[in-house]
């Protein structure tokens, strides 16, 4: 049996092949390589069958992953994160077969460790010794997380305004690590120009090497197995570099060449915020491309991308499905925030609170039926973004009383 059936990679924009088994960047075209798969090798072992007798990790759909040789697999066990039903929240905004991916339940606390956990194997696989890359922090976590794992070097610029716990996975896990007094952009031009002086490095910036994608559309494979290999009518992701809803736009089309699922696909939603949505104003001005976003600032820092290199790629995916793009505020996704915590018991990341507001935004403009099965991916848990609630609670001496009916404890969305 064939661990991977990577055939070879693509460039996004003009379709010519590349060799799959060197390091790659981006494409000529200065666009995005995909990963391709022999189709016919990959389907003679990996059957809807033959999943029932195979960890529970994304790797078990490896021969449609890109790492050759099993032994070179990086793991904390990343992958297959519940499908959780959220009944009370989901009758409160007239949704009520409203699901959530929650991939605050993956290692490091966001589903970036599913881009991280590929990348890195495959880029150890291929004789990388050292990794680099900006971020707008749950990334760079990850990225120090597994090539620390791997025995790799690892280089991380990110924005001064970053989640603060994702400096300090950074510096748990030996990262070389940076603070910018800027946005992502500015932190890649600076780790651009410290690759270029490095022996053995290479850039992992999102979508400028093929592999992370790759991590990141098995949301997209387990979110269909979970439903019985039934597809839902609508997926919400919250969409900065944008590439998880072009993974799982990737995956399902994997699983269409497969014979897994059919014609039909869910309707996928970008979801961004309203400090910074230029894949919302692409998708509204019927462009191809986007362009920069001006002065971006959300509290939903890991969508601040003011301008991503995938774009294109989100907006095809989107238009293909008959999906939407969507830009929710600050104040409505803290308030979202707040009450998937107190109806459902589950404390999401902003970015993920972002797709329940844009989820009841759409149930109220009729783009969301009633009856129509809904996915929203939250993606990491709100214990990184500490700093999105504030607790106001009494103290009392130690010889003091709780009062017998005590009101409910105060919680205020910072805004």
């Amino acid at each position: 049996m064939t661990y991977s059936a990577l055939s070879h990679l693509e460039c996004s924009r003009t379709g010519a092949r590349y060799d799959a088994d060197v390091v790659q960047g981006v494409s000529d075209a200065g666009v995005p390589l995909l990963a391709r798969y022999d189709i016919e090798q990959a389907g003679r072992s990996l059957t809807r069958e033959s999943l029932a007798a195979r960890p529970a990790t994304l790797w078990r759909y490896h021969e449609m992953l890109p790492v050759r040789d099993p032994g070179r697999l990086v793991t904390l066990g990343e992958g297959m994160t519940p499908l959780l039903p959220l009944p009370r929240y989901g009758a409160r905004i007239g949704v009520p077969a409203l699901l959530m991916k929650d991939e605050g339940l993956v290692p490091t606390g966001s589903f970036k460790a599913r881009g991280a956990a590929v990348g890195v194997s495959r880029a150890a696989e291929l004789g990388v010794t050292g990794v680099a890359m900006p971020t707008n922090g749950n990334a760079g976590a990850a990225w120090a997380t597994y090539a620390a794992r791997a025995g790799m070097t690892c280089l991380i610029a990110m924005p001064v305004d970053a989640p603060a716990i994702t400096r300090t996975e950074c510096v748990a896990t030996g990262a070389e690590l940076y603070l910018v007094d800027g946005l992502i952009g500015d932190a890649g031009q600076l780790i651009n120009a410290a690759v270029r002086e490095r022996t053995g490095y290479q850039e992992v910036s999102t979508l400028k090497e093929p592999y992370r994608l790759e991590g990141k559309k098995t949301m997209g494979y387990e979110i269909v197995e979970q439903l019985g290999w039934r597809v839902p009518d609508v997926i919400l992701y919250p969409t900065g570099g944008g590439v998880g809803i072009i993974g799982i736009y990737k995956a399902l089309r994997e699983m269409q060449e497969l014979g897994w699922i059919g014609a039909d696909l869910p309707r996928l939603v970008a979801v961004q915020a309203e400090g910074c949505a230029p894949i919302v104003e692409a998708f509204e001005e019927g462009a191809d491309v986007s362009r920069p976003y001006p002065d971006a600032k959300t509290i939903a820092f890991g969508i601040t991308v003011p301008k991503a290199l995938g774009d294109f790629l989100v907006l095809e995916a989107v238009r293909a499905t008959d999906g939407t793009a969507v830009a929710v505020s600050d104040e409505a996704l803290l308030a979202e925030q707040l009450l998937a915590a107190r109806d459902e018991g589950t404390f999401i990341c902003p970015e993920g609170a972002a797709c329940l507001a844009a989820a009841r935004q759409l149930r109220e403009s009729g783009f969301i039926g009633a009856a129509d099965s809904v996915v929203v991916l939250n993606t990491g848990s709100g214990l990184i973004y500490p700093e999105t609630i504030t607790v106001d609670v009494p103290t009392l001496p130690v010889d003091g009383v709780i009062p017998r009916l005590s009101p409910p404890t105060e919680f205020h969305p910072n805004r």
